[in-house]
């Protein structure tokens, strides 16, 4: 096993998507996400890469679509206003089914909102990003290790299902440092990719990429298409983590730096004689229905812990069917919860079950 490096999240990201075999990089500076663009311009010139800092997010998301067309790795990266600006790339990439990878390193909000850490972004990445039908896969990583693994989970994901995949990471998760190990992520190789517009070389018919469908049937047809392919995704990438969820009575859900938290309250919860425990959706798109479902089955209740005025717990009251009360622990336009609301949160809560 290679040893373990101090990194920040920002720039575990950035290494392992050079890991991963992503030689390009389009992208324009912005709170709390600019280490890893500042990573990509000092590597990617070294390894032959390119690192080309925008004009704007506009600019920065069309360029990495051209890459894409070319059947190459190619990343960029962001928060949250700035994610807004590539909306319609985002939308253009979906339309013509190409393999990206975006990172949102999310601050407060709405408009410009402040620098500090949230999670209100979950209803854009999860709910598509931009105009029209489609999804992105949207992995949310709760440490710096996962932050790189995902990151290459990412990339492989994409090119697997020819879809953008989204990093949605907090400020906090950008900007903290842990140990984490590059050398020993596991990277599979891109697929062959008949679809690229790579040049014909006189040897076979020209590949076209383009989301204009101008027919109604036939981009209904691509839409209908589309979807059988994220039903495939739905019922084999979800990803999640379960923590003392078997006897709970109280259920907790959360996603990046809120699950740390959320985890250390179960902790003291169980100290307490309470039976709380923890699901944290890895996968935030296809969200983990499976195991809400099953957990609401012996379950009194649930608390949805999060960085915002309340997005993922729709889909925690949807992937529970309504069978049990489902409340909200929460702050937002930069704050974090600590164990000690998630704790009081549970305690309300228990007081209330019969």
């Amino acid at each position: 096993m290679a040893d373990k490096i101090l990194m920040k999240g920002n720039e575990a990201i950035a290494a392992a998507a050079i890991k991963a075999g992503c030689m390009h990089y389009f992208g324009y500076p912005i709170t709390p996400q600019t280490e890893i663009a500042a990573y990509m311009a000092k590597v990617m010139p070294k390894i032959g890469g390119t690192f080309l800092q925008a004009e704007s997010e506009i600019a920065a998301i069309n360029m990495v679509y051209g890459v894409a067309s070319a059947g190459k790795r190619v990343m960029t990266s962001s928060s949250s206003p700035g994610v807004s600006l590539k909306g319609e790339g985002l939308s253009y990439l979906a339309g013509s089914d190409l393999p990206a990878l975006i990172v949102n390193v999310q601050r407060g909000g709405p408009g410009l909102g402040g620098i500090q850490p949230s999670q209100s972004d979950y209803f854009q990445s999860t709910r598509g990003g931009g105009h029209g039908d489609y999804h992105m896969i949207v992995l949310a990583p709760a440490s710096v290790q996962e932050m790189a693994e995902l990151t290459v989970k990412g990339f492989e994901l994409a090119d697997t299902y020819r879809m953008t995949a989204m990093i949605l990471a907090d400020g906090t998760m950008g900007q903290m440092m842990e140990p984490v190990s590059i050398d020993d992520l596991k990277v599979n190789p891109a697929p062959e990719k008949p679809w690229a517009t790579t040049g014909t070389k006189m040897a076979r018919e020209h590949n076209i990429v383009n989301s204009l469908s101008l027919v109604p049937e036939e981009l209904e047809e691509l839409n209908f298409k589309r979807y059988d392919r994220y039903k495939v995704i739905e019922e084999n990438e979800t990803m999640y983590e379960e923590y003392m969820v078997e006897d709970a009575d109280i259920v907790l859900a959360a996603f990046g730096i809120a699950a740390r938290v959320s985890k250390n309250a179960v902790d003291e919860a169980r100290k307490l004689g309470i039976k709380a425990g923890l699901i944290r959706p890895i996968t935030l798109w296809p969200f983990p229905k499976a195991p809400f479902k099953a957990a609401a089955e012996h379950a009194k209740a649930f608390i949805s812990v999060e960085l915002n005025m309340g997005q993922m717990i729709e889909d925690v009251i949807l992937a529970t069917e309504s069978k049990r009360p489902v409340t909200l622990c929460n702050r937002a336009g930069g704050m974090i919860p600590d164990p000690a609301q998630v704790l009081n949160a549970i305690k309300e809560v228990n007081g209330g079950i019969a």
